[in-house]
C-alpha cells in the first residue's frame, strides 16, 4: 500500500488540540516546548487553555496548527512510524510548512518562526474589512474561476482554493467577493457564503505578505525533504530546496491546488492518506476527490495506536 501524509491548514484549530499527545508522549510535548521557545511566548497555554477567538487569529493559528501536526508526527515516530513510510507529504496552505518540517526540510524552530511572520504579514497586508473570502459549493473550478473573473470588475477576485470537485473558495476585495456570491447563485451554485476569515488569503492582495516571506525565507536553511513534497501551487512533487523556497513565496498569492494535488498523488499510486494533526477536513475533501483513497486521521494517542497497528498489519 502506498500512502501519503498530509497536514491541515487554517480552520482546523480547536482549544485543547494536541494536549493529550503531549501528555502521552514526551517527544510530542517537546514539540510544543520548542515552538514556545521559538516564539518567545507560551503558545501551548493558549492552545490548551485559551480562548478560541485568540487562537483563531492568523498569527496564532498558523504556528499552533503546525505544532499540533508535528506533535502527532513525533508521537507516530515514537511508535516506530517513520516519515519514509509515506511516499509523499503535502499540506493545505500553512500545512505545507508542517509537511516540510515533518520531512526534515525545515527545522521546527524555523517553521514556527516563519509561520508567525507569515500570519502577521498576511493579516497586515490588507486592512480589516477591505478583503473577504467566500466558499462556492456545487461549482467546479473552471466555473468558479469564471465567476471570480466576472465579479472582479476592476477589483481583485480570484479562485483561491480548489479544495475538491464541489468546493472552491474565492478571495479578493470584499465588494467583488460579494458580487461573486450573487453571480455564483445565478450560475447554479448550491450554496455561496462568506467565510469567517480575517483576510483575503491566496490572492493578489497578499503581495505585500509575499514580499515579507521572500525576505524571511532568504535567511532560512532549507534541506531536501526525506520524501517529496506535493506543492500547493504546482500540484506535483518537488524536492529541490531552491524550488521549495521559491514556491513558499509564490504560495502566499497563488491558488491552493488541493484537488489537483490529491489527483496527482492518486496517479502516482497513492491508495491511503493519513491526515496528521487537528481535525478531519482534508480527509473529507480527499474522499470527494478520489474515492479509491482510504483516509485516516491521526490527532490523538488513540489515533496513533490505531495507525501503528494498521501499519504493522500491512
Amino acid at each position: 500500500m502506498t500512502r501519503a501524509f498530509v497536514f491541515p491548514g487554517q480552520g482546523a484549530q480547536a482549544i485543547g488540540m494536541g494536549q493529550a499527545l503531549a501528555e502521552a508522549y514526551p517527544a510530542a510535548k517537546a514539540v510544543f516546548d520548542e515552538v514556545d521557545e521559538a516564539l518567545g511566548e507560551n503558545l501551548s497555554s493558549l492552545i490548551w487553555e485559551g480562548e478560541i477567538e485568540t487562537l483563531t487569529l492568523t498569527q496564532n493559528a498558523q504556528p499552533a496548527l503546525m505544532a499540533t501536526s508535528l506533535a502527532a508526527m513525533r508521537a507516530l515516530e515514537a511508535e516506530g512510524v517513520a516519515i519514509t513510510d509515506a511516499a509523499f507529504v503535502a499540506g493545505h496552505s500553512l500545512g505545507e510548512y508542517s509537511a516540510l518540517a515533518a520531512a526534515g526540510s525545515l527545522s521546527l524552530f524555523d517553521a514556527a518562526r516563519l509561520l508567525r511572520i507569515r500570519g502577521r504579514a498576511m493579516q497586515e497586508a490588507v486592512p480589516v474589512g477591505v478583503g473577504a473570502m467566500a466558499a462556492l459549493l456545487g461549482l467546479d473550478f473552471d466555473a468558479a474561476r469564471a465567476v471570480a473573473e466576472e465579479a472582479a470588475q476592476g477589483q481583485v477576485c480570484q479562485a483561491a482554493n480548489d479544495n475538491d470537485p464541489s468546493q472552491v473558495v474565492v478571495s479578493g476585495h470584499r465588494e467583488a467577493v460579494e458580487r461573486a456570491l450573487e453571480i455564483a447563485k445565478d450560475k447554479g451554485a448550491k450554496r455561496a457564503m462568506l467565510l469567517p476569515v480575517s483576510a483575503p488569503f491566496h490572492c493578489a492582495l497578499m503581495a505585500p505578505a509575499a514580499d515579507v516571506m521572500a525576505e524571511a525565507l532568504d535567511d532560512v536553511n532549507i534541506k531536501a525533504p526525506a520524501v517529496p513534497l506535493v506543492a500547493n501551487v504546482r500540484a506535483s512533487a518537488v524536492s529541490d530546496p531552491a524550488t521549495i523556497r521559491s514556491l513558499l513565496v509564490e504560495q502566499v498569492t497563488g491558488s491552493v491546488r488541493w484537488r489537483e494535488s490529491v489527483g496527482y498523488m492518486a496517479a502516482q499510486g497513492v491508495t491511503e492518506v493519513w491526515e496528521i494533526g487537528a481535525g478531519k477536513a482534508l480527509s473529507g475533501m480527499i474522499r470527494r476527490i478520489e474515492r479509491s483513497i482510504a483516509c485516516r486521521s491521526v490527532g490523538t494517542p488513540e489515533d496513533v495506536a490505531a495507525a501503528k497497528a494498521a501499519l504493522q498489519g500491512n
